[in-house]
């Protein structure tokens, strides 16, 4: 109790508290992105549980990956060496991931362009609620490792750790709902999102070659991305109104 009182006075820890939250959202986003995609193909009714399952899991394995932060740490030596470059099982994991969004995300645009049986759909096959969260577990685990990671990278405070988490995740359980229902009600975002799932694969697979590339970029791009694609929606609203 005496060492949260102290943290509790202490105007560091409230500042690395801050940066550690806002680092947490924004490495969240992604997950939250895969787990909204995914369970939008899940039959209607169990959405909802497939989505707090979901992501009550990334809760989970970051308490639990946290609780285990000597052994995290550990993730990070190198374990193989391949074409003379030094792979650490944080590597492979993001590498291994990366790879899953990548195809993935492919196998999701290949199917809205190329329907099954030639039909003119962009709605994907439903999902079996057990696939989905077998998937979503798959993703939660890199995503949380590369979280976890970070935020020992930048605090020592296992409390500050703990409460950036959980504020991050209770965020992403907050907008889970509304960002499926907004993909699901506008199928023309359902490719912007998969496009966004493939380079954020890429960036993952590029992190475990040792090649970083800043999340404020991949943000940026998706940033811009979306812009076009509401100013496309305005400009089409507008057409409509003068039909």
């Amino acid at each position: 109790m005496d060492s949260l009182a102290a943290l509790a006075s202490s105007p560091a820890a409230w500042a690395a508290l801050g940066t550690l939250i806002v680092m947490e959202i924004v490495l969240g986003i992604d997950n939250l992105i895969f787990v909204a995609l995914v369970t939008n193909r899940v039959e209607a009714p169990r959405r909802p549980l497939a989505r707090a399952i979901g992501i009550g899991l990334a809760l989970v394995l970051r308490l639990a990956l946290l609780g285990s932060a000597a052994w995290l740490v550990r993730l990070t030596t190198p374990v193989v060496t391949l074409f003379a470059h030094e792979f650490s099982w944080r590597d492979l994991v993001l590498i291994a991931g990366g790879l899953f969004l990548v195809y993935k995300a492919t196998s999701e645009i290949r199917g809205t362009i190329e329907p099954e049986g030639g039909q003119e759909t962009q709605v994907a096959a439903p999902l079996r609620f057990s696939a989905a969260i077998s998937q979503i577990i798959m993703l939660d685990l890199v995503f949380s490792i590369d979280s976890i990671i970070t935020a020992v990278g930048m605090t020592n405070e296992f409390a500050i750790m703990v409460i950036a988490v959980v504020i991050a995740v209770a965020l992403m359980l907050a907008a889970a709902a509304p960002l499926s229902k907004f993909i699901h009600a506008n199928p023309t975002i359902i490719m912007l999102a998969l496009a966004f799932l493939m380079m954020i694969g890429m960036s993952l697979i590029a992190d475990g070659f040792g090649v970083h590339v800043p999340k404020n970029y991949i943000y940026a791009a998706m940033g811009f991305s979306a812009g076009v694609e509401a100013l496309n929606r305005v400009a089409r609203r507008g057409r409509g109104g003068r039909r």
